[in-house]
């Protein structure tokens, strides 16, 4: 049966017919009920403070992701990440148990609150990456997108009956029994995790080079793919506005309702029960709407709500509009997520999701201690009506920058189309800088057309690697350009040969090649540091590629080895080697 087809027949429930996907998605549905629980006690213990209090829950909680996202995804492409997912339920676990102590002994401060609720951050800072990047492993991937609508499901299913089933507790029995529940909620996910018989996973995607070099390497994958930069844009634009609701909703429910925990769960569970209903009418919406259009919309509608929570006061109605604020919430986060999963290719998928979390999270711990210093200096209604202004001036970007409007996005299919590149030494994975040198020839009429396209094969070299790139004209022969590219080692170059050159990147080279003189082909050198350089460690066992230039050499047709690189006996002196392709 075709792909075509299994996918025409699938369901939205067909990835829980995976059995590992299915205990993970019920143990973290427990897990995100247990979530919503402890946010509830943490900002009701708080409600009797002041607003800039309560609002720093949700700071604490977001802003560990802005600090760790970045090393928790080069973590993730780089160690075992079942290991990695381990880590962080028991790390959480330990933190919401002290949590639950603290509050039955009646220790629990606001700072120590916002304290153990910043460490909470930390391991969902850790564990937000990891997750993302196992779901391929999971199920089929054919069903990749019915497994992140299902991945939606949870967590606004979470939403709907935790804040609820949490103020119920609180109201009933206190706080600290939402902390206990929560803390109990990290072993489902640790029990399926440790009876989960991965498949030897693949060498770290990362390479061998530091969690640092691999941080560079996904900060210059970003930085050199617009398309994932307008994504980053259109998140940064709706998510501060949308995170007014989040840290301002208990201040409705405690001073414009005047209700208690119980009625702010109910508010919350409204919204987590739109959000549902929402993931089942999405396709019908994008389809009418396109991916810009479901941005556009869902800014309007959470506009609207957040107008509604300002000026009219009445429970019942409150409870109404945050249905469509729930499906409106779901309508951007997960048209974006698609857009960003179906850009990033498999090597650098956990670094570039970090990057998603960090602007997500972070654009929330930054904007909601703003709004609740506005409620406090100039009025609820002045704070919530302000960023409903600000989600109708995002609503209106979507004409200037849509979401799907570059040409230049990427399609992440893998292309192993560069040979292996052959050397008369054998380099060390840790050797470099290597200096990667291109040589064209290009005819005058060719030259504005030739550079114009070069400067996507620039975005190309940097995202998949390289930290320095130029394009020379030689002044002596002006008919020569030269491309130069440094990279930080032999391992990231050898990276960019086998595992992270795309369709796309192979397509702007061929259109660049296209434009050089007639009969000829680029010639390519590679050089590395003569002060610092590879050592050959056993000229017998050459490298990919290499044996037929060290046949070729041992027949006298290239220098002997130690006339131009030093052994591994350790010959101090030698000139460092250029390769030939």
């Amino acid at each position: 049966m075709s792909t075509t087809t299994r996918r025409r027949r699938a369901s939205a429930w067909s990835p829980l017919t995976a059995r590992v996907f299915r205990a993970l998605w019920i143990a973290q549905l427990v897990s995100n009920v247990g979530s919503w629980m402890q946010t509830v006690g943490a900002q009701w213990l708080l409600i009797g403070h002041s607003a800039e209090l309560v609002t720093l829950v949700q700071t604490a909680s977001g802003l560990p992701v802005m600090l760790l996202a970045l090393p928790s995804g080069a973590l993730a492409d780089r160690y075992d990440r079942r290991r990695v997912l381990l880590a962080a339920q028991i790390a959480m676990l330990v933190v919401s148990s002290g949590l639950a102590v603290l509050a039955f002994a009646g220790e629990l401060t606001p700072g120590v609150l916002l304290g153990l609720t910043f460490l909470m951050g930390c391991g969902t800072a850790l564990m937000g990456p990891a997750w993302q990047a196992i779901q391929p492993e999971l199920v089929e991937r054919d069903m990749l997108g019915e497994a992140a609508a299902l991945g939606a499901v949870n967590m606004n299913l979470a939403r709907a009956l935790g804040p609820a089933l949490g103020g119920a507790v609180v109201a009933a029995a206190g706080a600290g029994w939402v902390f206990a529940f929560n803390a109990v909620s990290y072993l489902g996910i640790a029990a399926v995790l440790l009876f989960w018989k991965r498949p030897q996973p693949q060498a770290p995607t990362a390479g061998n080079d530091s969690v640092l070099t691999a941080l560079g390497v996904g900060r210059r994958y970003v930085c050199n793919t617009p398309g994932v930069r307008r994504i980053l844009l259109r998140t940064v634009l709706f998510i501060p506005g949308g995170a007014a609701l989040w840290s301002l909703l208990p201040l409705v429910a405690s001073r414009s309702l005047e209700l208690g925990s119980g009625g702010y769960g109910l508010l919350l569970g409204a919204v987590g029960a739109g959000a549902v209903g929402g993931a089942f009418v999405l396709p019908a919406v994008r389809r009418a709407l396109g991916a810009s259009g479901t941005l556009a919309a869902g800014a309007v509608v959470f506009a609207a709500v957040l107008a509604v929570l300002a000026t009219v006061p009445v429970a019942w109605l409150t409870v109404v509009v945050l249905l469509p604020a729930g499906l409106a919430w779901i309508g951007v986060l997960s048209t974006l997520n698609a857009a960003l999963q179906a850009t990033l290719p498999g090597w650098v998928r956990a670094r570039g999701l970090a990057v998603y979390l960090l602007v997500f999270q972070g654009g929330q711990a930054l904007a909601a201690p703003v709004w609740g210093a506005l409620a406090a200096g100039a009025g609820l209604t002045v704070s919530l009506l302000t960023a409903a202004a600000s989600l109708l001036a995002c609503a209106v970007s979507t004409r200037r920058w849509p979401l799907n409007a570059d040409a230049d996005a990427v399609d992440p299919t893998p292309s192993d189309h560069w040979p292996v590149p052959p050397l008369v030494f054998v380099p060390g994975p840790a050797d470099g800088p290597v200096l990667i040198s291109v040589s064209y020839r290009v005819g005058s009429e060719n030259r504005a057309a030739f550079t114009d396209h070069m400067t996507r094969v620039a975005r190309s070299r940097r995202r998949t690697g390289a930290y320095a790139w130029g394009l020379y004209q030689d002044g002596n022969d002006p008919e020569r350009f030269v491309e130069n590219y440094l990279v930080a080692s032999w391992s990231e170059h050898l990276a960019q040969h086998h595992d992270r050159l795309t369709a796309t990147d192979r397509g702007h080279e061929e259109l660049a090649r296209r434009l050089l003189a007639p009969g000829t082909a680029p010639e390519v050198t590679h050089s590395f540091d003569a002060a610092a350089g590879p050592v050959v460690r056993d000229a017998t066992r050459p490298a990919d590629g290499a044996t037929q230039v060290l046949d070729e050499q041992r027949a006298g047709e290239h220098p002997a080895p130690g006339a131009g690189c030093r052994r591994a006996e350790g010959e101090a002196d030698g000139v460092r080697v250029i390769g030939h392709p």
